[in-house]
């Protein structure tokens, strides 16, 4: 799936730019998960709404970069958020899923502590 242009805050975009991200969407996302390893896919949400998501979309390399090579990220685009969500019975803005070897492990709504990402994830 191509980048969707100019919904995403410029840290959403960033990710798929600079960090690899793919971007991913309700027809893409079964494909993307069953690769295989850790897999995380962010629902950032409208950033006006939602300013949490831009946060969340910072601490995504960080959070690579704390395992490196560990885990593969995938965003969804904006105006298909709510189609991915309903797939997981996500309801919050902004949402990591969490996969490993296929299958769904997690999510974490909103802007947590660090130490919540780190253990999500390990």
């Amino acid at each position: 799936m191509n980048e969707p242009l100019n919904l995403h805050a410029p840290l959403v975009q960033r990710l798929a730019r600079d960090f690899g991200a793919t971007w991913i969407d309700e027809t893409s996302v079964t494909e993307w998960v069953a690769g295989g390893g850790d897999r995380v896919v962010l629902l950032a949400g409208d950033p006006v709404r939602f300013p949490e998501g831009v946060d969340v979309a910072a601490v995504l390399p960080e959070l690579m970069k704390a395992f490196p090579g560990r885990f593969a990220v995938a965003v969804v685009p904006q105006d298909r958020e709510d189609a991915v969500a309903r797939l997981y019975g996500s309801q919050q803005w902004p949402t990591l899923l969490f996969f490993r070897d296929g299958e769904y492990v997690t999510a974490i709504a909103g802007m947590k502590d660090w130490d919540v990402y780190l253990q999500s994830v390990d």
